[in-house]
């Protein structure tokens, strides 16, 4: 393993929690010119998920940043002209096209993989990929099926033959249609300078790790490796050669790295008050989360209801620079309904109104009706607030 120089830089938790902002898109003036494509070229990764309670997590990420976009907008963003390709990075993400070839470690990663946990029957592989020549893009419904039973992980064959392409890189899904991937041919869907495996593994490598400490402004080994999912000896293998600097963060107790172009100009400027998606990658990474905010965040939509401590969709509410709260959201009609409300304190209640009447204006709520708050003396400050942001 190369030998790291010391690091150069001190910074305080808080300079590192006001870098971490700035490279996530919550501090300073958001770039609108560019808009959603610009939130994905920033981020590097948006990642996808089924679960829509307000908006769609893909859709929520651009809002936090930006803003009351159009849905439509979004999605259009994301799919039309070639713009983007979902893959295998953090989770199912969407990424820019212009990262195509900086996955080719993970495409061949698959390609040699010697265990699935699915079966693929003999000739469905090669039947697929000669239907989407003919007559993509398509649909696994379209290709033939994708179960072969109501189970969620019953896979028809047809289902692991283009889901198996993809990884290969043979296939790309060129959009979500009413949730179902949209798959094609990577020859046709990916531009023809982008369409190539050429690079070997440690410049992939050496790319995603500059890119995971551009994004994420200052972080330790753990959070680079985790943004696209890749192991603590290929994040130690390049990141001496990535471009990142070594510094050092109070209260951090563990090494770092920092994207030197951010430790250039102090960040200054707007914060977004705004509800976070909990796959939002300002929050991604539980461990860096409590770090950096001093904040436990969990997913609780698999866990039984009965044990849901914050409720099935809790969406962080980030005011300040700091997360201040939570609310589970629902949508009845055309009321924002929080279901269950968590104040970090009294101050917390404008940044909570101000978060929930945005979001509700943005999926054409006109009312919010506010449930549960867990600390009830705080309900009467919260609901006054709404009263008037509502009036």
């Amino acid at each position: 393993m190369t030998t790291l120089p010391p690091p150069a830089t001190e910074l305080s938790a808080d300079e590192a929690r006001r870098l971490a902002l700035r490279a996530q898109g919550f501090l300073g003036a958001p770039d609108r010119r560019a808009g959603v494509r610009g939130v994905l070229r920033h981020l590097g990764a948006v990642q996808l998920d089924t679960i829509s309670v307000l908006a769609r997590s893909h859709e929520l990420v651009p809002y936090a940043r930006l803003g009351a976009v159009g849905r439509r907008t979004v999605d259009d963003a994301y799919w039309t002209d070639t713009h983007a390709f979902e893959y295998w990075s953090h989770a199912a993400c969407i990424l820019p096209i212009e990262e195509w070839p900086h996955f080719a470690f993970r495409r061949r990663a698959y390609r040699n993989r010697p265990h699935w946990n699915h079966h693929l029957p003999d000739g469905d592989y090669d039947r697929v990929v000669k239907q989407l020549r003919t007559g993509g893009p398509l649909t696994a419904t379209d290709l033939g099926g994708a179960k072969k039973t109501s189970e969620w992980w019953d896979w028809s064959g047809t289902k692991v033959a283009v889901e198996r392409a993809l990884m290969y890189g043979e296939v790309v899904c060129v959009e979500r249609r009413g949730w179902k991937r949209v798959y094609d041919l990577a020859e046709r869907a990916v531009p023809a300078a982008l369409l190539h495996d050429d690079l070997d593994d440690t410049e992939c490598l050496r790319r995603l790790v500059r890119l995971a400490g551009q994004s994420l402004g200052v972080g330790t080994r753990a959070d680079i490796a985790d943004y696209h999912r890749l192991k603590a000896e290929q994040v130690d293998a390049v990141i001496a050669d990535s471009g990142l600097v070594p510094v050092t963060v109070q209260g951090w107790g563990r090494s770092a790295w920092a994207d030197p172009a951010a430790l250039e100009t102090p960040p200054r400027g707007r914060h977004r008050t705004t509800l976070l998606s909990p796959f939002d990658s300002l929050i991604w990474e539980r461990a860096r989360t409590e770090r950096i905010f001093g904040f436990t965040h969990r997913l609780e939509a698999y866990v039984p209801k009965q044990k849901r401590v914050h409720g099935y969709f809790a969406m962080p509410v980030l005011a300040g620079g700091r997360l201040v709260g939570r609310v589970d959201p629902a949508r009845e009609g055309r009321t924002l309904v929080a279901k269950q409300v968590t104040l970090a304190g009294r101050k917390a209640a404008p940044a909570v109104a101000q978060a929930l009447v945005e979001a509700a204006s943005w999926v054409d709520c006109t009312d919010v009706r506010v449930e549960r708050v867990e600390t009830p003396e705080l309900r009467e400050p919260l609901t006054r607030e709404l009263a008037r942001l509502l009036a």
